[in-house]
């Protein structure tokens, strides 16, 4: 691997209340590891926040077999439960396969796309999951300004939390 540009995640700012705002979208805040998941060569390097590697070895053989020449994408690893809900504990304990919960996409064969609106690379990267037909890769969904209807239901369910972007 050679070609990628190295990157490191913004981190999460905790605010007080959520919010609405129409120049934001929302979503589920996952509990697993954050990733940034660099593909190249038919490679796949997990990267934490803190630029260590990860090891989640069954992971790694799944994406790297997306018919990309080189992608990055921004992720949580988790293991979900019969609910379809994160189980840190899951993970934490290797009890379950982990998956990808992508919800950015920075590079997509030779093009940086870090420069285009979120909403552009998230309708990039929704097709990307949804032709690849990996079961390991799933799109984070999100909703476009009702942050405080998405936190609501969220807590309703008594899920992690949302972020907004």
């Amino acid at each position: 691997m050679g070609v990628l540009p190295r990157i490191r995640p913004m981190r999460l700012r905790l605010v007080k209340e959520p919010f609405d705002n129409p120049d934001y979208i929302f979503e589920l805040k996952h509990d697993g590891f954050r990733a940034t998941v660099f593909i190249e060569s038919g490679e796949c390097r997990l990267v934490s926040r803190n630029l260590k590697n990860l090891r989640f070895e069954s992971l790694k053989v799944a994406l790297a077999r997306l018919t990309v020449r080189n992608a990055i994408l921004d992720g949580e690893i988790v293991c979900l439960d019969e609910n379809g809900v994160s189980r840190f504990n899951r993970l934490l304990g290797r009890k379950a396969e982990p998956i990808l919960y992508a919800f950015d996409l920075l590079w997509l064969d030779g093009k940086d796309l870090r420069r285009l609106p979120l909403i552009e690379r998230k309708s990039r990267l929704a097709h990307l999951v949804n032709s690849s037909n990996c079961e390991r890769l799933l799109f984070a969904q999100h909703v476009e300004g009702e942050g405080k209807k998405l936190f609501a239901e969220i807590c309703s369910r008594d899920l992690e939390g949302i972020v907004a972007k």
